[in-house]
């Protein structure tokens, strides 16, 4: 794919289009992508950070045409707070995930639930919003946060459906799952659903377009199951915590995503734990015997 600039309209194919937010960080790469949907009347997925430079931006490229819903795939911070000055410039109402506020100990400020998202209808597996020659079915798949929603376009091009992954599956990174909220088990078993279908491609909100996403996704899960085993044999080998464990698992990242890998390992261990195979105590995990 080209590169991409924020606040410029990028056509990805003809009921597709997606401006990029000015909001880059090691956690969200190049920064949120919001997707329009349609040609005549649009949908408007994820409108991102309460950013005026994006919300700007988003309303030069809906062109006057009119907003038929802003769509929601979850409430962290940089994905939902948009939806609000976008409503109150479209009069377009704002649909999908239901609210979830609750104090989130992950690793960054962007991260933390959106206290403010309003949604004037609340969508579920199965549930619909539709416009001139498209329509977005909701696909639920929690795990990265409980409400996350992903949305399938039958309509796309070439005979095969495009979905919109939001946080779930991105396209250049593993996603962050981080408890309290974030849950390792949903995310797998999200992982498993999304492997049971045939989409052609993955739209995500940070990355690039996945163009072979059963592949993506059988490595996702590969990933998961990998570090799973990697906890587990280093808890074999001695009681540990979590930094230990992260020192050995993530050697040469980034530093400043230590936080995130713990929130990871973490969730991991409470997988583990939930089937009885290991056991805390004051903050130390060993295999449970």
């Amino acid at each position: 794919m080209d590169e991409q600039q924020p606040g410029v309209p990028q056509v990805l194919e003809p009921l597709i289009t997606r401006v990029l937010a000015n909001n880059p960080s090691p956690f969200t790469h190049t920064g949120t992508q919001t997707h329009l949907v349609g040609t005549t009347d649009l949908a408007v997925i994820d409108p991102g950070p309460d950013d005026p430079r994006h919300i700007d931006a988003l309303i030069a490229a809906i062109e006057g045409r009119p907003v038929t819903a802003i769509v929601i795939t979850h409430t962290h911070r940089d994905h939902s707070p948009g939806a609000a000055p976008l409503k109150a410039a479209t009069g377009a109402p704002i649909i999908g995930c239901p609210p979830l506020a609750l104090d989130d100990l992950g690793p960054r400020a962007d991260m933390s639930f959106d206290a403010d998202y309003a949604p004037d209808r609340v969508m579920a597996e199965g549930d619909s919003v539709s416009g001139e020659g498209w329509s977005l079915i909701a696909i639920a798949t929690p795990g990265h946060t409980s409400n996350h929603l992903a949305f399938a376009l039958p309509e796309a091009q070439e005979g095969a459906g495009a979905l919109f992954t939001g946080d779930h599956v991105m396209g250049w990174s593993t996603t962050i799952v981080s408890p309290p909220d974030g849950d390792m088990a949903a995310y797998m078993d999200s992982l498993a659903k999304l492997q049971g279908r045939e989409d052609r491609i993955y739209y995500p909100a940070h990355g690039d377009p996945v163009d072979r996403p059963q592949r993506l996704v059988r490595g996702l899960i590969g990933h998961r199951k990998q570090r799973e085993g990697q906890i587990l044999r280093l808890l074999g080998a001695a009681p540990q915590s979590i930094p230990a464990m992260v020192a050995k698992m993530y050697v040469g990242i980034d530093p400043r995503l230590f936080p995130a890998a713990e929130r990871s390992v973490l969730a991991h261990l409470i997988d583990l734990q939930a089937r009885g195979m290991v056991t805390e105590e004051d903050q130390t995990w060993r295999i449970d015997t």
